[in-house]
């Protein structure tokens, strides 16, 4: 396979709010910004592009691996601020984390009200 993933736009209620959220939970790298872009790095070289757009916009699902060191970082953090956080996708197990896949993860949204998912080991 020669495609990688390059980038994605991710619809904000407050971009530059949502740049601060991902690169303190994500440990991102905050990137140069242009136009209606606040830009941050991840892994692999993958940019998020956080843009508010002239319209409403439904919650999308995005899920971020991270190596079980940075999980327990995420967890404090998610723990330490008060966000609401699942250990399913149907939000039905509040305030815990699952095992499942042979790792770890967990579910929020960030606060643009898109559905996170935070996981130790990929599923395939």
């Amino acid at each position: 396979m020669t495609a990688h993933f390059n980038h994605t736009i991710i619809a904000s209620t407050d971009a530059a709010q949502m740049a601060e959220f991902y690169i303190e939970l994500l440990e991102a790298e905050r990137q140069p910004s242009w136009g209606p872009f606040q830009n941050i790095g991840i892994g692999g070289g993958v940019l998020l592009q956080f843009a508010t757009p002239p319209m409403q916009f439904p919650p999308q699902h995005y899920a971020y691996l991270l190596d079980d060191a940075h999980f327990d970082r995420a967890c404090a953090l998610i723990g330490a601020r008060g966000i609401e956080h699942w250990a399913d996708p149907q939000r039905q197990l509040a305030g815990q984390i699952n095992r499942e896949h042979g790792g770890r993860g967990v579910y929020l949204l960030d606060p643009s009200g898109h559905y996170l998912e935070l996981i130790t080991r990929p599923y395939l």
